[in-house]
Formats: C-alpha cells, structure tokens, sequence
C-alpha cells in the first residue's frame, strides 16, 4: 500500500513554481511509465497517461504541477500525520493521490485519463491545460473530468467567472499649494471606491449549490510627484461572477455597478484586461452524480475560478475533488493530512471501481 504522505512529501519538496515545473514533471513522467497499463505522453512539461481499455465511459482526472513563488524554503516537512510546505494542499497533495490511482487501479470501470499540467497559477495565456485543449482536444475527450484542486474532501461543482478590469479616471494637474487651478485624479477615484462600497453581492442557486458573487478593488495608481496634483488614476477591479453568466453580462453588470458616474470627456474609462468565464455544476451526469454518491456527502458551490471551465469549453462537464482545506491554499500554513489524503483516494478508488 502506498504511503501517500511521503510520496506527498517528495513531491513537495521538488520545486515547481510556475513556468519552473520541468523537475516534477521529470518525476510525475517517470512514475506513470512505469504503469504498463497506461499509454503515457508528454508535451514540454505537461504529461498525459491513457488507458485503452474500450470501456463505455471516459473520465479525465487532472491536476496542476505548479505552485505559486514559495514563502520560505519551499522544502516542506512531516510531523507526525500532517506534512506542512508550499504546494502541500494546492496541490501536490492531490497530484500523489493521481499517481497512486495510476499505479494501482490497471482495471477500472472507467477509462481514465490523467493530466498533470503546468502553467495553472498564472495568467491563463500560459495555461498548460488550455493549451493542450487548443491543439490536442482528442486527448481530452471524454463523458466528464474530476480537478483534484483542494476541496476538503467534498465535491465542489462548477466554478465562477472571473474578470479583471481596469477603471481610469482624468484630472488636470495644478501645484499642489494652487489645488482649486486643477482637478484631483485621485480624489475622484471616490465615484468607484463608493460605487464597491455599496455592491450587495449577488447569489445564485445552481443544482442545489449557492454561487456568491464578489468584486473587490485589488490595486491603486496614480499620482505625478509630491508637489503635483495629480492628472491619471486608475484602480483595478477582480469581479467574481456566477456561472451561469457569460462574459458579455458579466462586462455589462460591471459597467452598471462602476461606471456610472464616469465622464468620458474627463478621459475616464473602463477597460477589461482579462476574462475567464466559470462552467456550470453539471452534477446532474451521471458520472459526477456518482462521485458525489461516494463522498457520502453534499456537494457545494466552487469559489473561485479553476479549470473546470477549461474542460467545460470543450464539452467536457467537470467538477474539483480533492485532498486538502482549500482556505490554506498559497497561504504560510499550508498542509494537509495523511487521513485527507487516504480519504481522497479511497473515494477516488470507489469512483473509478463502480460504473
């Protein structure tokens, strides 16, 4: 019987920051080749491992190689059932228990494909997955897919949207000693500072699972220099919407929540830098149905944005399972537990076993 927690162990202590994953990806290669039952194949670091077993169904199981930049040595630890280190929970945790289920269960009920990509924490230009969805879409095919992102151990179905924008405002400079000769770009931020301060956020229903949206202000510039009123500002938006809503609506709703006290002729604007529509649960195929039957538990809605969207782009429904609290992803505390770990996998096992 695999020790998951050590495999967890060394694959968190091989470094795999974004764009760095060839190390882990030598490794994760290396350990599916050694299943004879798998057709395994690699393309730059993202490795993909078949079964052909002409079963009636076909399931994808991914999971990301990557970490975001470590916050201390990057290495982890054991004590005593827990293993603490960058990676732990988000989610090499999750990549252990993948290759355990490929090296141990050569005679699913299902077709299995597993993919274990790069590129996952960073802008989705670089995503390994979307990539791959791009240029090899066959080797994606399937009646559905499992994420193994950190779920705690329940299902968490579908996922939000998630969408980036920028909003700048004008003025017009003056010395800051004559301020009334100029207009503040700064102090007019306040149209949409105000505007986020008031937001009610809100919430959906979808297959029994409650998607609550959220918009946050996440940076500030502007200013010219210290003696200077200021003539630019800008602020950027993380607006965070249902699944059910494509990203048309989404940029619309935007406009109507932020943008309505802005003056084009003072030089403010909207512009949308970046977008990734969420996907929807999907719980009700059957082959989701039957993950959540062995959880034994009730499924809830994704927060946050993950790749499942990706696999649905391509008419694969998807949902994320898997070992770890997903609140302590990228965080210091990071870690996760043998008993989370042998959980997942045994539920993963019991998936993969009945049809």
């Amino acid at each position: 019987m695999t020790d998951l927690l050590a495999l967890a162990a060394e694959l968190v202590a091989i470094p795999s920051t974004s764009h760095h994953e060839a190390a882990l990806a030598d490794r994760v290669e290396a350990d599916l080749r050694r299943a004879r039952h798998l057709d395994v194949m690699r393309f730059e670091d993202t490795i993909v491992a078949r079964t052909e077993l002409g079963r009636a169904r076909r399931v994808v199981l991914a999971g990301h190689l990557d970490t975001v930049p470590p916050f201390d040595d990057g290495r982890g630890r054991v004590v005593h059932d827990t293993l603490w280190g960058l990676g732990s929970v988000d989610m090499k945790g999750g990549v252990a228990v993948l290759l355990d289920l490929a090296a141990t269960v050569p005679a699913p009920a299902l077709d299995i494909t597993y993919v274990l990509y790069a590129c996952e924490e960073v802008e989705r230009r670089h995503n390994a997955l979307a990539l791959l969805a791009a240029t090899r879409p066959d080797l994606l095919a399937a009646d559905a897919a499992v994420l193994g992102e950190p779920t705690g151990g329940v299902v968490e179905a579908g996922c939000q949207g998630t969408m980036r924008a920028v909003v700048s405002v004008g003025g017009r400079r003056a010395h800051t000693s004559r301020p009334w000769t100029g207009v503040n770009a700064v102090h007019r931020l306040t149209l949409v500072l105000d505007a986020l301060e008031r937001y009610v956020p809100r919430r959906v229903l979808l297959d029994g699972c409650e998607y609550t949206e959220q918009l946050q202000a996440v940076g500030i510039e502007g200013g010219v220099a210290n003696n200077v009123v200021p003539d630019r500002a800008t602020i950027t938006i993380n607006y965070r919407f249902a699944p059910e809503v494509d990203s048309a609506e989404a940029e619309a709703t935007l406009r109507d929540l932020v943008g309505t006290g802005l003056d084009p002729s003072a030089g403010d604007g909207l512009e949308v830098v970046d977008v990734a529509v969420g996907a929807p649960p999907a719980l009700g195929h059957p082959v989701l149905a039957s993950l959540v039957a062995a959880t034994g538990a009730p499924p809830r809605a994704k927060v946050g944005w993950t790749d499942v969207a990706t696999l649905a782009e391509i008419g694969v429904p998807a949902t994320n399972f898997g070992p770890g609290d997903p609140l302590l992803a990228h965080t210091p505390d990071e870690h996760v537990s043998r008993r989370e770990l042998e959980r997942a996998r045994a539920v993963l096992g019991t998936f993969l076993l009945s049809d």
